[in-house]
């Protein structure tokens, strides 16, 4: 198959656009590229210790991706997140734990990141043949009204246990109960990393005035950036985030701090050059963004997941944390999506923007 024809077949009319765009705000110069070297280059001279080093090794050098630095991991924790049988009706296949893995595996990700339960189930058979995430914070959507709340469902201990070479929670910056989360978290991931494992923060923004009669801006760029932000600086490894959407956050709602100069300097309202500022909030790359697929939408699945995948390459991102797109779909399909986003991260055409 020729990738890079498959890719330009899929973007259309936008193929230029996105895989021609040069960023000129915060250009590619000053960023940490994805490479093999990526742990040597970033970790080996930090407060990190030989086993988080290894945890971090077992999941870039696994799967289809293995030694090029990008990641491709299947998250399945909508079962708590959106309701098993919300998430799970498309292909009651996944309320069985064992087809979340067979799905990783079979895919060729480099890790599969699910709850307690999931992985539980099923540690002492496939913890030592594909890299554990263990999801250890939960939104559930039992709480009536329900609340923007990230609760703990286990311990990082727990998670140590069962093989986990990672842990991934979730804060909801913005939410009330924000404060309260960020001290869990980061008090977490220093035990993960005490124990040896590599850390994930999903940096979502949550609050009801984020989304105004103007736009939904919990997805703008200048409000996830900084989200990241924070989460680099608690640690984590990884940052998960979502693809920016919009900017100027901070500006139409009206808090915070900023000015039109920073706008100016920083982007433009290319979805590259705003992914670029998600990725200069990682330390200029050298903690790894990974954009997440977002929801299953039928038909226009594969092209949105190959349009992500481009978005986060050419702007110096780490990969794609892709679940929906995926599990909501025969097995078969499933693993053709999943291989086929993959091989954006192969293409050598694909470059850094």
């Amino acid at each position: 198959m020729d990738t890079y024809k498959n890719v330009v077949d899929h973007l259309g009319d936008k193929a230029s656009y996105y895989l021609e765009h040069v960023c000129k705000k915060i250009t590619k110069d000053g960023l940490h590229f994805p490479s093999a070297d990526s742990i040597n280059t970033v970790f080996a001279n930090s407060n990190r210790n030989p086993q988080v080093l290894r945890s971090l090794a077992q999941l870039y050098n696994y799967g289809n991706l293995a030694g090029t630095g990008y990641l491709s991991i299947l998250p399945v924790d909508q079962g708590v997140e959106h309701s098993a049988a919300f998430s799970f009706y498309k292909n009651p296949d996944y309320f069985d734990p064992e087809n979340i893995i067979k799905l990783a595996i079979e895919a060729g990700c480099n890790g599969v990141a699910s709850t307690f339960g999931v992985l539980g189930l099923y540690a002492r058979k496939y913890a030592h043949k594909i890299p554990f995430i263990v999801k250890i914070n939960h939104n559930e959507l039992l709480t009536y009204p329900n609340t923007y709340d990230q609760i703990l469902f286990g311990t990082v201990r727990d998670a140590w246990n069962m093989g986990a070479v990672a842990v991934g929670a979730t804060v909801y910056f913005g939410s009330k109960e924000s404060n309260r989360q960020l001290k869990e978290i980061a008090e977490a991931f220093a035990e993960a990393h005490n124990l040896g494992m590599a850390t994930i923060l999903w940096c979502y923004t949550r609050n009801e005035a984020f989304k105004t009669e103007k736009a939904d801006y919990h997805a703008a760029a200048d409000l996830t950036g900084q989200a990241n932000h924070i989460g680099v600086t608690i640690q984590a490894d990884i940052i998960k985030q979502k693809l920016p959407t919009n900017n100027f956050g901070f500006k139409e709602i009206g808090f915070g701090k900023y000015d039109d100069a920073m706008y100016e300097t920083l982007t433009t309202d290319h979805p590259i050059d705003l992914c670029r500022l998600q990725v200069a909030n990682c330390y200029m790359g050298k903690i790894g963004l990974i954009n997440s697929g977002g929801d299953s939408k039928g038909d226009s699945d594969l092209k949105e997941a190959i349009t992500t995948a481009v978005i986060n390459k050419r702007a110096g991102g780490s990969g794609l944390i892709l679940g929906r797109k995926a599990f909501q779909k025969p097995f078969s399909k499933g693993i053709e999506l999943l291989q086929t986003v993959q091989q954006v991260y192969l293409e050598n055409s694909i470059t850094v923007a």
